[in-house]
């Protein structure tokens, strides 16, 4: 009979259904939401999507820069522009490998060298017991806010063939370069302080996108060389505060549980604070790269991409293309595959500074898991006493386990 007998807590509870629909509070609630959304949905359509779209059916097309590109004198080509851009063979292609080149050899140099130098300025100022603290954090950011075409001319001055820099080193016995009309390789000129100054037959027969891989591993030119450490004068002080506010966010009590474990400075750096400071790298070096593929201004205001299209590069090349020989297509070709670079190194880096949440296994740290208390409990009565051999001997088997 109390089995017949169905409990209220055993009960099934009936879950009333919340009505869906225009009319309804939810149906209402997501009508405000979309409301208040579209004129952002408007914005981002007419500055970014429909520009985008035309850029994309620009690149397409043979348009010259005059009239409509949606006019009918405008001819569709399809694939024509990148075919030409990357494998025409041609003087298109040419000039597109050597800036690839040039960008290439700007971005390997300059973001690991920012993000060392920020990094390392970040974490001396961040020391208390500096002293003037806040001056130093002015006079390195202060290169960030200052104009970049008021800052390349300043470069202009110090590098030219008679200025502070070779000054600098001709007080020190060596002859500068003349920089900005100097179109070497550098690592040319290396090889050629050992006696290679010819290009293998196998480097000088093969190429890619139009130019040799003699020519590919020339290095930065003298010229580009200048243009580097302008970028990394102008940037690291922009990342330095990025560093710093994430130094600031760490922990004290971290620091000093990593002392109290011995650890050294060194130590405490490399596995407690280098470790923390991960998604702050990250950030840095996504902005790095995507900066540093579209140079431009920098190269317009110093260089036009000479000498001998040595510091030419893929945003210049675009913007060359474009609004100087009428090839808007090319150009608009040109910052698409820029784009696709960008996009795909972005992939690849995340892909390297990801978190792992596993742990290597000779990382691993075995500990047996502590027995139950219950479990304890009758060791102990088996023993006849708190504090015997058995209990002893269940600690020390606990901490051989340890590896």
């Amino acid at each position: 009979m109390s089995a017949a007998v169905t409990s209220p807590a055993s009960a099934p509870v009936r879950r009333r259904r919340r009505p869906h629909g225009p009319g309804s509070a939810r149906g209402r609630a997501a009508a405000s939401g979309w409301l208040f959304l579209a004129p952002m949905l408007v914005i981002l359509g007419l500055f970014l999507v429909v520009p985008v779209l035309m850029a994309l059916w620009v690149s397409m097309s043979d348009w010259t820069g005059r009239g409509s590109p949606l006019s009918s004198d405008v001819s569709f080509v399809g694939m024509e522009n990148y075919r030409s851009l990357l494998l025409g063979g041609g003087l298109a292609t040419q000039d597109f490998g050597t800036a690839m080149r040039n960008n290439a050899y700007y971005v390997l140099l300059v973001v690991p060298l920012q993000t060392a130098l920020a990094l390392f300025l970040a974490t001396m100022v961040n020391r208390r017991a500096l002293r003037g603290r806040g001056f130093f954090r002015t006079a390195f950011y202060f290169p960030s806010v200052t104009s970049s075409v008021a800052i390349t001319v300043l470069w202009l001055f110090l590098f030219s063939a008679s200025g502070t820099i070779n000054a600098i080193l001709a007080r020190l016995s060596i002859s500068g370069p003349n920089w900005f009309n100097d179109p070497r390789g550098v690592l040319h000129l290396l090889l050629g302080a050992v006696g290679v100054d010819t290009a293998p037959e196998s480097l000088a027969q093969h190429g890619f996108l139009g130019i040799p891989l003699w020519e590919w591993l020339a290095g930065p030119s003298v010229a580009m060389s200048a243009l580097i450490l302008l970028a990394i004068f102008t940037t690291s002080g922009t990342f330095m505060l990025l560093f710093l506010a994430a130094l600031q966010a760490i922990s004290s009590e971290v620091e000093e549980a990593a002392v109290m474990d011995g650890a050294t400075a060194w130590q405490r750096f490399r596995r407690v604070t280098l470790p923390m400071l991960r998604p702050t790298v990250f950030t840095v070096v996504t902005l790095g790269l995507i900066g540093t593929w579209q140079v431009f201004d920098q190269i317009y205001t110093g260089t036009q991409g000479g000498p001998a299209k040595t510091t030419i590069t893929p945003a210049y090349l675009s913007y060359s293309a474009a609004f100087q020989n009428n090839q808007w297509g090319r150009g608009a070709a040109i910052a698409f595959v820029l784009f696709a670079i960008i996009v795909l190194l972005t992939v690849l880096q995340r892909l390297v500074l990801r978190e792992r949440d596993t742990v290597p296994r000779r990382k691993r740290f075995y500990r047996t898991p502590p027995a139950p208390p219950a479990a304890l409990a009758g060791t102990v009565t088996a023993a006849g006493a708190p504090g015997a051999g058995t209990t002893t001997g269940t600690a020390s088997a606990t901490e051989g386990d340890d590896r």
